[in-house]
């Protein structure tokens, strides 16, 4: 919690000046109420994500706790889409759903416990949530403005939310607050807010081409090379064959799916 909120303040920071820039050359665009409400309760599910991520990294491991967060969150788009929006899949992407399922079964079960598998679905869920509001809110208004206030809030509600989780911690609460242990530097933290916000900018400018069911699936490739990272460079090896076909598995269903 502590890296994040640092690299979000990082980003904050950087990202304030061209935006500012942009918004001056561009004739000042304005951002509706409306846009800024979906904005806010993005703002809102992300914390929410955040903090149930550190929860999952905190009771497992990073290749089998990725896969399952990031694998879950497409598979519940989908569910949304045929039960609320009377979608209909193709073959292709019903093997995708299947695939989808066997992966992150492969990577629950290689687990030596199951203590992540709750925080790390429940983060899926998140990911589902925020994805469908921003869907919404990036279209209402210029994207990279959504964006930057999006990081901006986050940056700001960070400390108040870590703040309140002091304060309940001190009362005798029952919260999985992480130490703050091995904090990165100023120069770490700014490298991490790049790539990390970075890549949500560029997930917002494209949810404002392409639908969410196209949108959703394409940005979870990333989880066969985070769970070959885990195995291989964190020494995560208890049930690494199980995690890294479970991670092919879920990598393969999220592209058929965007079919």
């Amino acid at each position: 919690m502590a890296t994040f909120r640092r690299a979000t303040m990082a980003a904050a920071l950087i990202v304030t000046p061209p935006t500012a820039v942009v918004w001056l050359l561009v004739g000042r665009p304005g951002l509706s109420a409306a846009a800024a409400g979906w904005c806010v309760l993005s703002v809102t599910l992300e914390l929410a994500y955040i903090w149930l991520l550190s929860a999952a990294y905190r009771r497992g491991e990073l290749s089998a706790v990725y896969p399952i967060a990031r694998g879950s969150a497409p598979l519940l788009a989908v569910g949304a889409g045929l039960g609320l929006l009377n979608e209909r899949l193709s073959g292709a992407q019903l093997i995708g759903v299947a695939l989808l399922l066997l992966g992150i079964l492969a990577v629950t079960l290689s687990q030596s416990s199951g203590r992540a598998t709750v925080p790390a679905l429940l983060t899926g869920v998140a990911i589902a949530a925020y994805t469908a509001v921003d869907r919404v809110g990036v279209r209402l208004s210029t994207p990279w403005l959504y964006g930057w206030l999006l990081v901006v809030l986050l940056a700001a509600s960070l400390p108040v939310s870590m703040w309140i989780a002091d304060r309940l911690t001190a009362r005798g609460a029952v919260v999985d607050r992480p130490a703050a242990a091995g904090v990165p530097g100023l120069w770490h933290a700014i490298v991490i807010g790049i790539f990390m916000w970075g890549g949500y900018l560029l997930v917002l400018w494209a949810l404002s081409l392409a639908p969410l069911s196209v949108v959703a699936p394409v940005r979870e490739t990333a989880v066969v090379g985070v769970a070959v990272w885990g195995v291989w460079r964190l020494r995560e090896t208890r049930g690494a064959a199980l995690k890294l076909s479970g991670a092919l598995a879920t990598l393969v269903g999220v592209a058929l799916l965007a079919l």
